[in-house]
């Protein structure tokens, strides 16, 4: 079977996967989701989601080990901007401004 293939059966039981987790959230009882546990966990998680993965992919690797390269830096120059309260268009401009500017002056 070839590359191509397999790519578009991967993306078809990844779409029927996604509309299943949809239809199994569609029927889910409504007196469950009104639970504070279940509101609160629903605000929380997607937020840690979101941070976890922010992390890993500033910081991680293929193997185990934390790499600190230009990538932190932008972090940084939106966790500026967003402290500063700029619009989010002026967040990701200033860290991909200042990541190619630290990899430019690093030459990595």
């Amino acid at each position: 079977m070839s590359t191509s293939a397999d790519t578009w059966i991967a993306v078809g039981v990844t779409a029927l996967g996604c509309y299943g987790v949809k239809l199994l959230g569609l029927s889910v009882p409504a007196g469950l989701l009104e639970r504070p546990v279940v509101k609160r966990l629903a605000a929380l998680v997607p937020i840690a989601l979101l941070a976890a993965l922010t992390a890993l992919q500033t910081f991680g690797t293929t193997g185990l080990r934390l790499t600190v390269d230009a990538r932190p830096a932008g972090l940084a120059a939106a966790a500026v901007a967003l402290l500063l309260r700029a619009p989010f268009l002026v967040v990701v401009a200033a860290a991909v401004l200042v990541t190619a500017a630290v990899r430019a002056i690093s030459g990595a």
